[in-house]
């Protein structure tokens, strides 16, 4: 059964309603339990649990997590190579309805970005276009991996969905891992949002995680965009679509990231407001469902928040980030994606997870593992 069809099954209006009539008792219930189904955490998502119910989660997915990661932290960069992009997204800043100017990033310039980078710790890179693939395409993306190899130990994509065979070429190069967001499941409301462009095709994107999985890839990271739609649904077919992918690629670990939407250029008006209870319910269930899983929390969010949670299950953070094409080495802010809210260097968040008894970790693997293992 493919994620499509698996998808099927539950239909929105009635998980809606699920969720929605979800009592503090049936939460009592589910939180009596050893391990989680995918409708026990559709309880552990309703807006009716009680302060101690989630004081009980997060108890929960603090131990759990230790058992599983310890006190490590993977601290990674996102490196923006293009925002060149053909998409209409009704709420990215670099939507080609808005009007800046776009900046592709030449080798030359990669180098210099991948180098500052490596100067300021960083061993795992994460790479970012916009949806434009004759401006920066597979060709481009394989030729900035290896320049950018020479200076990390680890590389993840998150651009265009591509077929299995370009998941192939991007193995190959040297990338190990790929983060590709839904931004929504409710498939009417992505089409409203994404009127025209690549991405407006609903099932090519739903399907690109299982063709990277198919390609080999080491990681795979989804997440929805919280605020498009109905955070609570988007967020319960993340977990679904995360236990689908854990369990059909077991070599491959997967990810989840919990990105609000931030202020953009555009002036899109999130539909829903996610505060920081509900953030913080979202991690705690997840974790909850899925031990394993890796937990991402990036620089939208603020320092404080971000601090708060470490203990609940986050498992991986980004840190002094720029999205902007060239940012790092430019300073210029004038064509970023979205704001940040955590404006702390590299060494200053190593700093805070010492002080707080985590270790960060720069790199957590090396390529000559898997070459000796194969």
């Amino acid at each position: 059964m493919s994620f499509q069809q698996q998808l099927e099954l539950y239909p929105q209006a009635e998980l809606e309603q699920k969720i929605a009539s979800t009592t503090p008792a049936q939460i009592d219930q589910v939180l009596q339990q050893q391990r989680l189904n995918i409708d026990d955490f559709s309880r552990l998502l309703s807006p009716n649990i009680t302060d101690s119910q989630l004081e009980l989660m997060a108890e929960r997915a603090h131990r759990i997590t230790r058992q599983r990661f310890g006190r490590v932290i993977l601290l990674y960069a996102p490196l923006y190579l293009s925002n060149g992009c053909f998409n209409g997204c009704k709420y990215c800043g670099f939507s080609a309805d808005n009007h800046f100017p776009r900046k592709t990033l030449s080798m030359k310039e990669i180098e210099r970005e991948a180098k500052h980078l490596r100067n300021q710790g960083f061993r795992h890179m994460l790479l970012l276009t916009g949806e434009a693939p004759k401006v920066a395409g597979i060709d481009y993306l394989e030729d900035a991996v290896k320049i950018i190899k020479e200076y990390c130990g680890s590389v993840s994509i998150e651009v265009f969905p591509m077929d299995t065979d370009g998941y192939q070429r991007m193995v190959t190069a040297g990338v190990d891992g790929l983060t590709v967001y839904q931004e929504t499941y409710d498939r009417e409301l992505y089409q409203q949002l994404h009127p025209y462009g690549p991405k407006s095709d609903y099932l090519y994107r739903l399907n690109a995680p299982e063709r990277a999985g198919i390609a080999g890839l080491r990681r795979i990271g989804i997440g929805s965009l919280l605020g498009l739609g109905n955070s609570l649904t988007d967020v319960y077919y993340c977990g679904l679509h995360a236990l689908y992918l854990a369990r059909k690629f077991w070599r491959t670990q997967v990810t989840l990231s919990f990105p609000r939407l931030c202020p953009a250029d555009g002036g899109f008006q999130p539909r829903s407001i996610v505060n920081d209870r509900q953030l913080t319910q979202f991690i705690c269930a997840l974790r909850l469902l899925i031990p394993d899983a890796g937990l991402v929390l990036s620089t939208r969010e603020s320092a404080e928040l971000r601090d708060n949670l470490l203990p609940l299950g986050i498992t991986q953070m980004s840190a002094g980030s720029c999205t902007a094409p060239g940012g790092y080495v430019e300073e210029n802010q004038d064509t970023e994606q979205f704001s940040i809210s955590d404006e702390r260097s590299a060494a200053e968040v190593e700093e805070l997870l010492k002080s707080r008894g985590y270790e960060a970790v720069w790199k957590d693997w090396d390529g000559a593992f898997l070459n000796k293992a194969g």
